[in-house]
């Protein structure tokens, strides 16, 4: 089942919600949440339970997740840790083990949880570039759209991107878009020597057609208009597989990113699932501020790139 829609949208609120039917659908997994301790993280460990996504075991203080919590009639775990930076390493050890699928990251900050993903002796590294890969599901776009990286790489250089793209790409794949079309973003549609997002994607093109990035369909650069509109592509006379068609956008900075990623968001009211691909998991990294809808989708998304 592809979740793209290419014909009439029968129904606004079903993109993304075929993440969750999708991930409802694999044999079920194991989330070690760490800091569970919120109430947005738990309301979606309980529709995640209640949907049967997947296991769950939460670190953090037990009588406050107890309290929280409720209820136990899931198949949930709470293991008792006594600072956020234990529940972080507990909860990164049960995935490096293998005891856990899925990372999340309940109430804490964001390098801590880092910290513990890139200990050299229990985290997730592999060798490659982690990433921030953003999954949009935007009022009036006929399909889910995604952006990368807008939470990770500060300023990537072309190898850096490189991997990015493959990220993105395995991500694409695990949601059904089998050959997503790539397209890195910059202020322009020409090779400009004095801006370096327009060589980086020049030169992308070029490893795309050679074979050097697979599984995909890279054009660029491409500004965000014709990246995403045909009808913009055709009036600036674009004609290529990407254009105006784009699965991925790849950002050149994260400046660009994060601005894109919250002005979806907030000005175009775009429903989100994120996750941080290249490490041993996915990894659920939202902000401690989103929704429980958002973590419910982002943790169904994280389920459908889970391998086995």
């Amino acid at each position: 089942m592809r979740v793209r829609v290419k014909e009439e949208r029968v129904d606004d609120n079903l993109l993304l919600e075929s993440l969750i039917e999708r991930a409802a659908q694999i044999n079920t997994k194991t989330v070690a949440v760490a800091l569970a301790e919120d109430s947005e993280v738990i309301k979606a460990v309980i529709e995640a339970s209640e949907r049967n996504l997947a296991r769950f075991i939460l670190y953090g203080n037990q009588e406050k997740i107890k309290a929280l919590l409720d209820t136990t009639k899931y198949d949930i775990k709470i293991v008792h840790t006594d600072s956020s930076a234990s529940a972080a390493e507990c909860a990164v050890k049960a995935v490096s083990s293998k005891e856990a699928d899925v990372l999340m990251k309940g109430n804490l900050a964001t390098n801590i949880i880092l910290k513990a993903v890139l200990n050299k002796n229990f985290g997730l590294r592999t060798g490659n570039i982690l990433s921030h890969t953003a999954v949009f599901e935007i009022p009036e776009i006929d399909r889910l759209l995604i952006v990368t990286d807008a939470a990770m790489n500060v300023s990537p250089d072309l190898e850096q991107k490189r991997q990015i793209i493959e990220n993105a790409v395995w991500i694409a794949q695990s949601i059904g878009i089998d050959h997503p079309k790539v397209a890195p973003i910059a202020a322009v549609e020409t090779v400009n020597p004095l801006m370096q997002a327009t060589l980086d994607a020049a030169a992308l093109t070029m490893m795309n057609k050679r074979g050097q990035i697979d599984g995909c369909s890279i054009d660029g650069p491409l500004a965000l208009d014709n990246a995403v509109s045909n009808l913009a592509a055709k009036h600036k006379g674009i004609h290529s597989e990407v254009a105006g068609n784009a699965d991925i956008l790849l950002v050149p900075t994260i400046e660009v990113g994060n601005v894109l990623y919250k002005s979806l968001v907030y000005f175009a009211k775009a429903k989100v699932a994120a996750v941080i691909s290249g490490a041993k998991a996915p990894i659920v990294l939202t902000s401690r501020a989103d929704s429980s809808e958002s973590k419910l989708h982002s943790l169904a998304l994280a389920l459908c790139c889970a391998t086995e």
